[in-house]
């Protein structure tokens, strides 16, 4: 995530969830004819087409605008027209910025991925469509593809306290996440795969000393991550800290439901992260880099160990092939043995909110949406969906749809992707491998292999689904300002670890407590 100043997060979601009477007042004018038709074109059936509009995660591809070629394939396939604005990732933060100014000025999209629970306040101001009941009439194939404890576990965490559904969550039934480590660099150094935290020392040391990548220049880094201690989720996970892309979550720890920042584990990890800085073996960039800087560093083949998904690490194996003509070896890191401490790489079945749709009063537009969703989650177009438009995103070779290369110079965003958020692990590589051309299939293979091998060091945590609500009224822990500030001033040097008692004391008086005790509350709920 970029790292701007959280403050300003703060500051616009406020000024967000003021307006939303005010964009909820709109919606009543849009009944009263105050605001533009719906655009109306034709499908090949004759049908009308109206068109949404529909905001998500997009890393740098190209919009989608109408009539573009993305705009024609999800029109044909799913009756809908898409129209996605390009809006700068920064992962996340300036997403969530730009979303905030948009609902301020009474302008919310029809379909969107919400962040930082902002879709708790939006619900209780009417903002976002309650969809308890649509979604069963209109949009089944969503409705029964999510399994009913999911379903419960939303409806447990409605803001509004009514047991209704505000927004459509994802799910994934195997672990994601893990340290990606260059398993050529250590058949090249004569080095095994490290098993314990200290061979897992050793071999940073031989990345940052003898020259794996062969350039002649010592500019190995052998491990690294972004702001905000983000990305660097394997110097924690030989802990036991539960932690989600540099989010702490909430685990068991003696037997008690608590925030992973403020247990001893963290402690631990942190003053392990600091040596890695003090002695040259983490990035010293790590606190600076957003994801543009980062990802470019392991694409230049410089980067020895990451933390990232396993299934995308074909992308980055094929940027370094292409930067460098080294074709790498990205292989799952095991999580080192620490004594004392039981590792593993964080599994959250139950995904944050995915979707939240617009309550608006224009039907056309709310039943397009819903549409729209019931066709996407219809699996008979999922391989439609992944492969995207012929010659951009694919061609066919002897008969045979393969993925192109990423190119974010030339693709618009694939932003509808329910096989990523309602996914099981067979699904994913079987639909990998059957895509894939020759050429490229190095890469895809080992990724399989990667997709497999992180189960061995996935597991689910029990704050998984838990609601943001548990943080209302405490903004500045929900942000991780506190944590942010001493985690990046331990790893830095710029505190001594003594401080982190400090901070455990500090986040306890402000608001740490009263938060503790409502997670402890919805974990006795859900668990009944």
């Amino acid at each position: 995530m970029g790292f701007k100043k959280l403050g300003l997060v703060s500051a616009t979601c406020l000024l967000a969830i003021t307006a939303v009477t005010g964009c909820s007042s709109a919606n009543k004018e849009s009944s009263q004819g105050t605001t533009a038709p719906s655009a109306q074109v034709q499908d090949a059936n004759g049908s009308e087409v109206v068109d949404i509009e529909v905001w998500g995660t997009n890393i740098g591809y190209k919009p989608i605008t109408k009539g573009s070629k993305l705009y024609e394939l999800y029109k044909e396939k799913l009756g809908v027209g898409v129209i996605h604005p390009y809006i700068e990732w920064n992962g996340g933060t300036n997403y969530l910025n730009q979303l905030n100014l948009k609902i301020a000025a009474g302008e919310v999209p029809d379909l969107f991925l919400p962040k930082e629970g902002i879709e708790n306040s939006l619900a209780k101001n009417g903002a976002i469509a309650d969809l308890t009941e649509l979604l069963p009439k209109y949009a089944p194939n969503l409705w029964n593809a999510i399994p009913k404890d999911i379903w419960d576990i939303v409806k447990a965490n409605d803001p509004t306290g009514q047991g209704k559904i505000f927004y459509i969550p994802g799910v994934v039934d195997y672990g994601r996440y893990a340290g990606m480590i260059r398993k050529d660099w250590l058949d090249k150094l004569g080095l095994q795969m490290p098993k314990t935290q200290d061979e897992y020392v050793k071999v940073l040391e031989a990345f940052r000393d003898k020259d794996p990548n062969g350039n002649g220049q010592k500019d190995e880094l052998p491990t690294g991550g972004r702001q905000e201690a983000r990305w660097m989720d394997h110097l924690f996970a030989m802990y036991g800290v539960a932690m989600f892309e540099g989010y702490p979550q909430w685990d068991l720890y003696d037997g008690k439901l608590t925030y992973a920042a403020v247990t001893p584990n963290m402690k631990a990890a942190l003053e392990f992260a600091a040596k890695l800085y003090k002695d040259g073996l983490l990035d010293k960039e790590s606190l600076l880099n957003d994801k543009a800087k980062w990802d470019g560093k392991v694409n230049d083949g410089r980067a020895g160990n990451f933390f990232h998904w396993a299934e995308t690490s074909y992308l980055y194996m094929e940027n370094t092939f292409k930067n460098t003509g080294v074709k790498p070896d990205f292989a799952v890191l095991p999580v080192p043995e620490v004594q004392g401490y039981k590792g593993f790489y964080t599994w959250k079945r139950f995904l944050e909110p995915q979707w939240v749709v617009k309550n608006t009063k224009d039907q056309k537009k709310l039943m397009a949406t819903l549409k729209l969703l019931n066709n996407m989650y219809d699996k008979k177009v999922w391989n439609s969906l992944f492969l995207g438009v012929e010659g951009m995103h694919y061609s066919m070779k002897d008969g045979k749809a393969v993925k192109l290369p990423d190119d974010k110079s030339t693709q618009e965003n694939l932003i509808l992707d329910p096989y990523s958020k309602l996914s099981t692990l067979d699904f994913m590589t079987e639909l990998n491998k059957s895509t894939a051309s020759q050429d490229r299939m190095w890469a895809v293979d080992q990724t399989n292999r990667n997709m497999q091998e992180a189960q061995k060091y996935a597991k689910t945590i029990a704050g998984d689904g838990m609601p943001a609500t548990v943080y209302d009224g405490f903004p500045d822990i929900n942000n991780r300002t506190l944590f942010i500030e001493y985690a990046t001033k331990i790893i830095l040097g710029q505190y001594p670890l003594s401080k982190f008692d400090e901070f455990v004391d500090k986040w306890n008086k402000s608001g740490g407590e009263e938060v503790t005790k409502r997670s402890r509350e919805w974990y006795a709920k859900v668990k009944k």
